[in-house]
């Protein structure tokens, strides 16, 4: 019987201080977590500063969508049309019946050569001089 005793009492020794050690943060409770509320703060904190750069950053973009749709829309400083011949809509031109490759031009009607340009190019009207540079496309 002493011997039982005697080889009880460490292992109750062991449990006892066992059950005061501390536990690792991982394995805490919520409650007897040690936490603040200062440290839940930091990250609503944190949060709430991303938010408002978010929202500076979003005013920003629509500040600068609205002064360019005013500059677009401002007759006082548009800048000149560029004179790049895609961009702007052109006749089409009609083709000749009975002769493959050729077609009317839409502005004088008079025959123009189109063979092997493919349909829907642009091209410049050979009856006009360069200074007046005429476009249309091939039917």
């Amino acid at each position: 019987m002493k011997f039982n005793f005697l080889f009880a009492l460490p292992v109750f020794g062991c449990l006892a201080l066992a059950s005061c050690y501390p536990l690792s943060d991982g394995l805490r409770s919520p409650r007897g977590s040690g936490q603040t509320a200062e440290n839940t703060d930091i990250t609503s904190q944190d949060q709430q500063k991303i938010k408002e750069q978010r929202d500076r950053m979003t005013e920003r973009e629509e500040k600068k969508k609205e002064d360019l749709a005013k500059r677009n829309n401002d007759p006082g400083t548009t800048s000149p049309k560029p004179k790049d011949p895609k961009s702007k809509d052109y006749a089409f031109a009609n083709p000749v019946p009975g002769k493959e490759g050729f077609v009317f031009s839409p502005y004088n009607q008079k025959l123009v050569d189109v063979r092997d340009i493919p349909s829907g190019t642009l091209v410049q009207d050979p009856t006009y001089p360069a200074s007046e540079k005429k476009y249309f496309r091939v039917p």
